[in-house]
Parts: structure tokens; sequence; C-alpha cells
């Protein structure tokens, strides 16, 4: 009895395993079947089954043409029966999409971001005004802040002034201004807020000495 037990690294690959290996073995089945009209007959009764077996996407469009996809895929492609969908081919299903290519950007300053230089180019294309020159210093505070997140030591305000004159080509000229920026303890306590509130409240537990009791 033990001699004939299956383990599954003996027996067949199976291609999709969410149809089963019963399912592979009816398909194997037809594959060896001699005649072509009996090879359809018991291919429409495998497409019947598969589709029994995912009632859940019978409204789905196209679904008998993804079940016949699915049969021809199992069978490794080695089924001859006719389809009433157009048969897919080993080469289509291997073939690779062509890789993306993504924008590669390397700023100078890396820790600024990518947002940052965003913000910049929008702010050069506003008139000049209160409300670019509101849009200008939070681009700052939001420079100082980023900046303190990459060094954990103090900035002076001049050396952010200096890196959005250069980010900005000369355009935003921030270096003559009167006016502070956030204080940098300002700014690193709001990040430290942010991760103290998604902290759970922990609950002590009171220690009572067991020594102090009245025993009777």
């Amino acid at each position: 009895m033990i001699d004939n037990l299956e383990y599954n690294t003996e027996r067949e690959h199976l291609i999709i395993p969410e149809y089963g290996r019963h399912m592979q073995k009816m398909i194997s089945y037809a594959k060896a079947i001699e005649t072509k009209e009996e090879r359809n007959k018991i291919a429409k009764a495998i497409i019947s089954v598969m589709g029994n077996m995912q009632p859940h996407l019978r409204d789905v469009p196209d679904f008998q043409h993804k079940l016949w996809d699915q049969l021809f895929i199992m069978s490794n492609f080695e089924l001859d029966v006719d389809s009433p969908y157009e048969k897919p081919t080993k080469e289509l299903l291997e073939e690779r999409p062509e890789p993306l290519r993504y924008p590669q950007n390397f700023p100078k300053y890396r820790f600024y971001g990518n947002n940052i230089k965003t913000m910049i180019d929008v702010a050069n294309t506003w008139e000049e005004g209160d409300l670019k020159q509101a849009l200008t210093f939070t681009i700052a505070n939001h420079m100082k802040k980023c900046f303190l997140n990459w060094n954990k030591d103090t900035v002076e305000d001049g050396v952010i002034y200096n890196h959005l004159y250069e980010l900005s080509e000369g355009k935003i000229n921030l270096k003559g201004s009167k006016e502070d920026l956030t204080d940098a303890s300002s700014l690193m306590r709001s990040n430290k807020g942010k991760f103290s509130n998604n902290k759970k409240p922990t609950h002590h537990k009171k220690h009572t000495n067991n020594r102090q009791r009245k025993r009777y």
C-alpha cells in the first residue's frame, strides 16, 4: 500500500493550480483521444466544468473566451480542438512587455526631494505679489523642514535662501529678506507630534505587595 502512494513532487506539474489536479487529468485525457470530433465534445464538457467552478465570473465580459484560453494553456497548447475564439500561442503568452521608462531625476540636493523643484518651477510662473511671496516663504519653510529631517542639527536661514536661489536659477532671491523662517525646534516638534499620536496609550498595572496583607 505504501508503494502505491503518490507525492506531489512525482506528479505532473499543474499549470493553473486553481483548477486542481482532476481538471489537469481531464485535459490530458482529451489530448490522448484520437478522433477530433470526440475531442471537441470532451473540450466543451471541460469548459462547462471550468465555468461551474467559477460562477462569480459568469457576468464578466468575454468569460467564455478566458476559459478557452486557459484550456489551451493547461494543455500546453497541444490540444487540437475547434475553438469559437482565436487560439492563443505559446510565443504570445511568453512574450515580455517592454520595460517602462521612468523619469530619472538626479537633483543636487536630494534631501529636498523632487516635489520642491516642482513647487519652485510653479512659483517662477506666478506674477510678483503677495501670493507669490507667501508661496516662496512656504517653500523655504518646507525646505528647512526637509533639511532638518536629513540633518538633525540646526540650519541657518541663509543656507536655505542660498539653496532656493540656486534651485530657482536665480529667479527667487530671499537673501536680503528680513523675515525669518519658522524656528527649527517648532519644525522638529511638529514631526514628533505626528509619530507620538500614533502610539497606543500604555496602561500601567498596579503592583500590590502581598506581604502587607493580613492573613486570618
